[in-house]
């Protein structure tokens, strides 16, 4: 089982403290507006072969269980992302797996909608004993605050970040160890590598799909959010910052006339 990629669950996601630290001020990274790669188009991940469904445009996504107001049915992402995950979708599929992507470009509606109210919301819902500035902390680890200024895009408004897992080839997902979008320490892409005395079976086998995800993708080239397992990226701000690239490759990011939802 799991073939060539076996190696890839058995080895250890490093410490993330130092990217942790890094994505700090990541928005105020420089953009490379004169590059090819700014101008780079939009695409349907699934004209690429790759699997999905957009998590917020419909009603079976816990924790949320409704779709958001101005989520779009597509997946879109830059060309060079989706030709570099149908490249990582291929690997997998010698070993009867595959890349399940949950969102991709995101329209401004839907992230302020989950940074400015449904996160906080929550937030002093289940934690009252925060205050206002520890709730904007919390909210700001693991969603970004909308775009206002084109050149601090947040990174699903570039088409460079996606949000994805892994699934067998029939669909059947692979325990991750949360939900998508469970937006607490859970999520940790190394959560299961730091907590070595909380041993299961659930633990190990979460730890391995994580670590296979994680390999796959950093072997592709894309850096990690670390507090979130889930997201990977190309080319934007917070790529350039953990990739130590003196510019990210891409800035905001609108469909084209042929993909306008």
């Amino acid at each position: 089982m799991f073939g060539d990629l076996l190696a890839l669950r058995q080895r250890p996601i490093p410490p993330l403290e130092s990217t942790r630290w890094m994505k700090q001020g990541y928005r105020d990274w420089p953009i490379e507006k004169s590059g090819a790669p700014y101008a780079e188009p939009l695409v349907r991940a699934q004209d690429f072969g790759l699997r999905g469904r957009n998590y917020y445009a419909h009603a079976r996504n816990p924790p949320y269980w409704a779709p958001a107001e101005g989520a779009i049915d597509a997946l879109l992402i830059r060309h060079t992302v989706a030709a570099l995950l149908k490249d990582v979708d291929s690997r997998l599929q010698q070993e009867g797996l595959r890349l399940f992507l949950y969102d991709a470009w995101r329209p401004r509606a839907v992230q302020a909608y989950f940074h400015d109210v449904w996160m906080p919301g929550e937030l002093r819902r289940h934690r009252p004993e925060l205050n206002e500035d520890e709730i904007k902390a919390e909210v700001s680890r693991y969603w970004a605050a909308p775009t206002d200024d084109p050149m601090k895009p947040a990174p699903h408004a570039t088409g460079g970040a996606v949000d994805l897992s892994l699934v067998w080839e029939d669909g059947q997902p692979l325990y991750m160890g949360s939900l998508f979008d469970d937006a607490t320490a859970l999520a940790g892409t190394d959560r299961f590598e730091r907590d070595a005395d909380e041993r299961s079976f659930s633990h190990d086998e979460a730890r391995a799909n994580r670590r296979l995800l994680y390999w796959l993708m950093i072997e592709a080239g894309f850096s990690n959010h670390p507090d979130e397992w889930w997201h990977y990226s190309y080319g934007d701000q917070m790529w350039a910052i953990h990739m130590g690239k003196p510019a990210a490759l891409y800035g905001l990011a609108e469909p084209g006339p042929n993909l306008q939802p």
